[in-house]
This record gives structure tokens, C-alpha cells and sequence, in this order.
């Protein structure tokens, strides 16, 4: 009895250790996210370029197919702008494993919602976006 006394505080405070960066973590990736909705927004492609690893795909289905685009042609087609009216970026949900995460997103514009899901890893303490998928809709 006395040893689970003793264990007990102790795995409390390293269960708050954990609980901690747990949090950090998901600062730092909200973040990242966070600068991709800023670039995005504003066709800053230097803000878009930061929080994509060089290595990031998108994909997203368009006629039935997968269409997968390469970063540098992603960022091509943005131009930049001020800050697009009436539009707003959310993350749904974060959901983090050590040095990967997974994270849902929606961007609302006037006319459309776009949805994404990102992957991201941890690379040089940084978190980037690795991969995209993505799909959008009018709104009605």
C-alpha cells in the first residue's frame, strides 16, 4: 500500500509532463496551419511555401480521377493579393502522434468551402504540411 502512495504522485507528474507538450505540440502545428490559412488567403506564397515540406503533393479528385499536384505548381497558381473579404479558416480537428499529425481543416469563402486534411511531420523541430487532400463545394 505504501508503495502505490508513493508511485501514484509520480505518475501523475509525468502524466502532466506529458499532457504539457501534448499541448505544445499542438500549438506548434495549429501554427503551421495557421500560416498556410494567411497565405493562402493572401497569395503569399512565401507563407504557403513555409508551412508545405519541398517533398508536399496535393490530391484531389476531379473527373472521377486522382489528381495529384507537386508543390511548385500548387504555388504557382496563387498571386498575391490583399487579404480575400468574407473568408475564414478553421481547424476542425488535430490529432497528434509524436512526430506526425493529422489535421482537418476548412477554409469558407463567399462562395465555396474548401476541406482539407493535412498529414505534417515534425522535420528540424518544424512542423510541415507533407500531404494534402482536399475537396471543395458551393455554397448554396
Amino acid at each position: 500500500m505504501r508503495t502505490i502512495k508513493f508511485l501514484f504522485p509520480i505518475m501523475a507528474f509525468f502524466l502532466s509532463l506529458n499532457a504539457t507538450a501534448q499541448k505544445e505540440e499542438k500549438a506548434l502545428v495549429t501554427e503551421t496551419i495557421q500560416t498556410y490559412f494567411d497565405g493562402w488567403m493572401t497569395g503569399d506564397t512565401l507563407k504557403l511555401g513555409k508551412a508545405m515540406h519541398t517533398s508536399c503533393h496535393l490530391k484531389l479528385i476531379k473527373d472521377n480521377e486522382v489528381l495529384v499536384i507537386d508543390r511548385k505548381t500548387y504555388l504557382s497558381r496563387f498571386k498575391l493579393r490583399t487579404k480575400l473579404p468574407n473568408t475564414e479558416g478553421r481547424i476542425i480537428d488535430i490529432n497528434i502522434t509524436k512526430n506526425i499529425a493529422s489535421a482537418k481543416c476548412e477554409i469558407e469563402t463567399p462562395e465555396r468551402l474548401f476541406v482539407d486534411y493535412f498529414n505534417m511531420m515534425k522535420l528540424n523541430d518544424r512542423w510541415y504540411i507533407i500531404d494534402k487532400i482536399s475537396t471543395s463545394s458551393e455554397k448554396k
